[in-house]
């Protein structure tokens, strides 16, 4: 299933890792890249040590491609630095304008994938140079810059942008019938999120996956701000839960002013205290009440049902993509 996304990236298959922060392991990225996909590590909180480190443990794990994740409402010009002294493939950059990143991240020989939840976004990056876009739709899991569902955003940006620059969908897939959906609408690769959470790699906590393997297309929610997230204007979906339930019954209030607001929830291995509220993504390393945190989950939750290696699910999704295209009626 290669194409020219793949081609010029230097992987094999239409998959790439989405970096969802807090539980992507080095091992996970390597593992994703090492199965013919593309693995991105989310980076953009890392002190420049912390991140030189981090890269190198991937690198210690696979000679493959793969990408660091950057996030634009954040000082990110010593983080890419870093990146490119250390030879990373990919940038990828989301969450605001692209300023001359993407310029800088070219000079110094790295592909640059910029997200986008409109055609409008998506433009401006590619005439700024971007090499591929991730076209995120609404029903995405995590931070959610668009209110666009994947389907008709997918087209959208495929004409806003030409042939030339290849697109990456974003959005609610997590099986192979929507990478083989979204290579139908024009992408050139699934950037999947939700169905990682259980990989093997993963450093998801074992509560949140239970709740993962047990939940509908249903039992999401699309929140304008209610996990403080840590920069303004960052709408947002994860899975329904207790903390959710309390904020709704409280007629949704603003910050300061819902309910509970301080309630120590979890604490970190080091004895660091999450409260309600608080943007965490539920890892290994919590204890506490799991089911009341920022559980992020996109609507393709449903089809998340086990825990796999993540060369197992690459394996997956791309033999039951091809299986799906090839029994698609000819006309």
């Amino acid at each position: 299933m290669k194409n020219q996304l793949c081609e010029s990236f230097g992987f094999e298959h239409p998959i790439v890792l989405a970096p969802m922060a807090g539980v992507v392991s080095p091992e996970l990225v390597a593992a994703v890249s090492n199965s013919g996909g593309l693995g991105l590590a989310p980076l953009w909180r890392f002190s420049v040590d912390d991140l030189r480190k981090y890269i190198h443990d991937i690198k210690a794990l696979t000679d493959r491609p793969f990408g660091v994740n950057l996030n634009l409402e954040h000082p990110s010009e010593a983080q890419l630095d870093a990146c490119l002294e250390e030879g990373v493939a990919v940038i990828s950059l989301f969450w605001g304008r692209p300023g001359n990143l993407i310029a800088r991240a070219k000079a110094g020989n790295a592909k640059v994938i910029y997200s986008a939840g409109d055609a409008q976004a998506a433009k401006h990056a590619a005439d700024l140079g971007a090499d591929a876009i991730c076209a995120q739709g609404w029903e995405a899991g995590g931070h959610v810059f668009g209110k666009v569902a994947t389907m008709p955003l997918i087209p959208s940006i495929v004409d806003a942008i030409g042939p030339s620059i290849p697109v990456i969908a974003a959005g609610g897939i997590a099986d192979g019938r929507g990478l083989a959906a979204a290579l139908a609408l024009g992408a050139s690769a699934a950037w999947i999120g939700t169905r990682f959470l259980a990989a093997e790699e993963a450093w998801t906590h074992p509560d949140y996956l239970q709740h993962l393997f047990i939940a509908s297309e249903n039992d999401t929610e699309y929140c304008e701000n209610l996990f403080d997230i840590g920069w303004p204007d960052a709408p947002h979906r994860a899975l329904k839960n207790s903390t959710i339930e309390l904020w709704d019954k409280a007629g949704r209030p603003s910050s300061g002013s819902r309910p509970s607001e301080h309630e120590v929830l979890a604490v970190t291995d080091t004895q660091k205290e999450i409260v309600r509220y608080q943007s965490v993504s539920p890892h290994r390393n919590l204890t506490g009440s799991i089911e009341a945190l920022s559980m992020w989950s996109g609507q393709g939750v449903s089809m998340v049902k086990r825990s796999q290696p993540a060369a197992d699910i690459v394996r997956e999704i791309v033999a039951d993509a091809r299986q799906v295209i090839s029994k698609l009626p000819t006309v």
